[in-house]
């Protein structure tokens, strides 16, 4: 699925209050740029774990290698790769996180 409806953007380490190696979930994009991340997961997982269903997300991959995987509430995921950063409009709703070890998407 393409990031149409949302913004993807490299990030910069260390970022907005979440530190290697982590994936971090912001309110919307204010707090991501105010450095406030209301969540973190770290672990390479082979299924999705569950995020409170939110729109105006804003997610952080601070990983070298791994992509991260974010399943909408509408069906289908989102692939943000290593590094990137994404915020989320009201059409779409994330409720899940699977980090993968693959470096691309």
């Amino acid at each position: 699925m393409s990031l149409t409806g949302a913004s993807a953007a490299r990030a910069e380490g260390p970022t907005q209050g979440c530190p290697y190696p982590y994936v971090c979930f912001y309110v919307d994009d204010d707090a991501l740029l105010a450095g406030r991340p209301i969540s973190k997961y770290r672990d390479v997982t082979s299924a999705y774990q569950a995020v409170t269903p939110r729109p105006h997300y804003a997610v952080l991959n601070t990983r070298n290698d791994d992509v991260v995987y974010l399943r909408l509430q509408s069906g289908g995921s989102i692939c943000l790769a290593p590094n990137h950063q994404t915020v989320f409009t009201d059409s779409y709703v994330v409720n899940g996180i699977r980090i993968s070890s693959s470096s691309t998407c």
